[in-house]
């Protein structure tokens, strides 16, 4: 009998007592594993996976965490003096021996599942956390400006093209961020203008062409 499992992004065909190299596991010389994607199960009466093949599972024993062969990588620019560069990796695997092919009733052997690793010591596992984007979606919303508006005072916004940098389009930009006043823009804290940096796609233009300075000088002419 023989299968073929999909694992790391590539498949492979193996049969009990095979030595296969894969991208490296969450698990530990000597722990047995067991793959749960199964495109398909050889021998008598073959099983084709849609596109794995139900309750089948390969189990196999992990021998030792191994890197491949160095890969050299050798980059030179034509018409570029001295632009050459030289770089070299090692893809971490993992070394294993197939002990079982099983048709049917993987789901219930209680078997480690073979997961791929995201580092080596301790084997953490890069797992999606739900609380990372709350956090940032929370981090997000804090530095929001707390003064936008969803229009302007009496209808009338001011004419922020009078800020050097700030043309029709950008003003058009603001008011859909929320932006319609001098005073607005005058009272940003630093956080917030990172925010409305992001906003706008012109990171570092706020500070850079002195919007606060000048809304300040525009409130103050309006008073």
């Amino acid at each position: 009998m023989f299968a073929v499992l999909k694992t790391g992004g590539k498949q492979y065909r193996v049969q009990p007592g095979d030595l296969l190299r894969v991208e490296r596991l969450a698990a530990q010389a000597g722990e047995k594993v067991q793959f749960n994607e199964i495109l398909m199960v050889g021998g008598e009466t073959p099983l084709i996976g849609t596109p794995t093949v139900a309750g089948a599972g390969v189990q196999a024993e992990v021998i030792d965490q191994i890197k491949a062969d160095k890969v050299i990588h050798f980059v030179k620019r034509r018409r570029k003096h001295s632009s050459q560069r030289t770089k070299g990796h090692r893809q971490k695997l993992t070394l294993l021996r197939v002990t079982d092919i099983l048709a049917s009733g993987a789901e219930a052997t209680g078997i480690k599942e073979a997961i791929g690793s995201g580092s080596v010591a301790g084997f953490t596992v890069n797992e999606p956390s739900a609380a990372k984007p709350v956090a940032a979606a929370a981090a997000v919303e804090a530095a929001k400006p707390a003064n936008l508006l969803d229009a302007a005072r009496d209808g009338q916004p001011d004419d922020l093209k009078k800020i050097s940098g700030v043309g029709p389009k950008l003003e058009g930009l603001l008011h859909q961020t929320g932006v319609f006043h001098f005073d607005q823009i005058s009272a940003w804290t630093p956080e917030e203008v990172a925010y409305m940096d992001e906003q706008l796609s012109f990171k570092g233009r706020i500070a850079r062409d002195g919007w606060i300075d000048q809304a300040q000088q525009f409130a103050a002419e309006k008073e």
